[in-house]
């Protein structure tokens, strides 16, 4: 079908930005699109010739009437839309800006209450995957919060295109809790999952056995079915500095809850300590160098044949 004639602005164009506005572009959407990188936004034009790059001028997303970010953080989001050359104060009043950045829900809500003055309004919708590379085929999970009724309206054709999981979570900032929530779950599968391979090499198991068995088990989780699933170099597109990131801000919603478990300390100091062993941009899956430093054990890595049979 068709779609409306609606200029839609994109500012992130990475590891998750690029194929997530492809999405749109595939389904007609004429997009202005903009990264860090000038090359990236080169390239998703030639790509797709109906979209096109814009200007690093502030005020060249005034026409649109939807802006989407997809940015390492809240901070960065925050200098896009409202520092020196910020884009917000040049948005047409009852544009919407969708953040699908990962930021802490309390920076979302403050952002919004800013935004909501310049007669913008905000919509968080961080996503998910269920598998490695949804995202890339539009099957991300999208997690949306607004205090706006009418904003939810307008975009959710939008985020509809984008994924075939949208899921409305509440007021504005509740889109970020849920993304938060649930890389916190998925950051106790990351590091039992290292504490096991260690102990069980230790102990006499293999650890690529070990990992068939837990995908046949009730110990299967993403780690095991798709970032780790063959012990060797992974590039998941996931920094480990970002999972890093992503625990910080879980643990300060789960304190500010009222909620109290030591179980988040614990983990943003396991994994601080492996950003100190690996490379600058290390794939989150690297964190088990660190294990691997502390069992004083190397894990044995599977080869391409092993993958092959």
């Amino acid at each position: 079908m068709e779609q409306p004639d609606i200029d839609i602005g994109w500012v992130g164009l990475g590891n998750a930005g690029y194929p997530m506005a492809a999405c749109l572009a595939k389904k007609g959407h004429r997009l202005l699109v903009r990264d860090a990188d000038p090359a990236r936004g080169i390239e998703f034009v030639q790509e797709y010739p109906k979209c096109r790059v814009a200007t690093s001028d502030p005020d060249s997303f005034q026409n649109c009437d939807i802006l989407v970010t997809m940015l390492p953080d809240g901070k960065v989001v925050y200098k896009v839309l409202l520092g020196e050359d910020g884009i917000a104060p040049h948005l047409k009043p009852g544009s919407v800006v969708i953040d699908t950045s990962s930021s802490s829900p309390f920076d979302t809500r403050a952002l919004g209450l800013e935004l909501s003055r310049l007669r913008v309004d905000l919509v968080d919708s961080p996503i998910t995957q269920e598998q490695l590379h949804a995202i890339d085929r539009g099957a991300a999970t999208l997690m949306v919060g607004t205090d706006s009724a009418e904003a939810l309206e307008k975009v959710m054709p939008i985020l509809e295109d984008m994924s075939n999981h949208v899921f409305p979570m509440g007021q504005l900032g509740s889109g970020h809790t849920m993304k938060t929530l649930n890389n916190y779950v998925s950051v106790g599968s990351i590091i039992a999952l290292n504490d096991a391979l260690v102990t069980g090499q230790k102990l006499g198991l293999d650890p690529q056995t070990m990992i068939d068995v837990m995908n046949l088990g009730t110990g299967v989780n993403f780690s095991t079915m798709y970032s780790q699933k063959n012990l060797k170099s992974n590039d998941t597109g996931y920094q480990l500095e970002l999972l890093v990131k992503d625990v910080k801000i879980a643990k300060d919603v789960i304190e500010k809850s009222g909620f109290h478990t030591e179980l988040p300390a614990l983990a943003e100091k396991y994994l601080e300590n492996s950003l100190k062993v690996v490379e600058k941009g290390a794939d989150h899956t690297e964190s088990l160098k660190s294990w691997e430093q502390r069992a004083g054990v190397e894990i044995k890595r599977t080869s391409d044949q092993a993958i092959e049979r």
